[in-house]
């Protein structure tokens, strides 16, 4: 578990990524500073699949990104490819490994594909929030099976928004909870360069600025 002034570092440095407590709008909200989640590189975290996937009205070519199944699994192989590129991860546990054990347990444990993240969504959630049931209890099953682990990064909305007249970008929000204390850690958003239609390199481009959040490729 991070040491408790590496969490006022995380919280102090999530600030400047969503103002207060994450309320800043979809549209004008900064995207998160490099390295900023570099402490919890060589943590032991756990990774959970991306929750689900909003697509702006407004957006014109929003009608061509695909179905939403798909477009959350090709970002969970992206993210985990941004992290294994930074060497980070190998002490975290991700989804896939999350898949296996939940199969092992599936009389107590929660399908991380289907937990109970919508709270995490909410424009007004803060840091130190309690985390409602029943997902505080499904996590805190969750990193019981995983030794050690105590902290869970969810990969909570990826979002396909307006950035210009014609253009769009992608844009994840991101909330770091931890589950034995059942509180919010940190929250915050890394935002793909823009483009005039969709393409997979939206997700590439997205994941490639949340690997930045944990250190530089090697």
């Amino acid at each position: 578990m991070p040491k408790p002034r590496h969490l006022v570092l995380l919280i102090a440095m999530a600030t400047s990524l969503v103002g207060c407590g994450g309320r800043a709008s979809p549209s004008t909200a900064p995207p998160a500073a490099d390295q900023s989640l570099s402490g919890l590189a060589a943590q032991r975290v756990v990774l959970l699949p991306t929750y689900t996937v909003r697509v702006a009205t407004d957006l014109p070519w929003g009608t061509t990104v695909g179905r939403s199944r798909d477009l959350q699994a090709a970002l969970d192989s992206a993210l985990v490819s941004a992290l294994r590129e930074r060497n980070v991860g190998r002490t975290w546990t991700l989804p896939e490994a999350l898949v296996q054990s939940y199969k092992r347990n599936s009389t107590y444990a929660a399908d991380p594909y289907a937990l109970a993240e919508e709270p995490l969504r909410s424009p007004s959630l803060e840091i130190a929030a309690r985390i409602a049931e029943p997902l505080g209890s499904q996590l805190r099953t969750m990193v019981a099976l995983h030794d050690e682990a105590r902290l869970v990064l969810a990969p909570v909305e990826l979002r396909f928004e307006r950035a210009g007249a014609n253009a769009g970008r992608a844009a994840l929000r991101l909330v770091l909870v931890d589950a034995r204390a059942n509180d919010v850690r940190w929250i915050g958003q890394v935002v793909s360069d823009s483009a005039s239609a969709y393409s997979p390199a939206l997700l590439k481009s997205v994941a490639a600025k949340f690997g930045d959040l944990f250190g530089e490729k090697r």
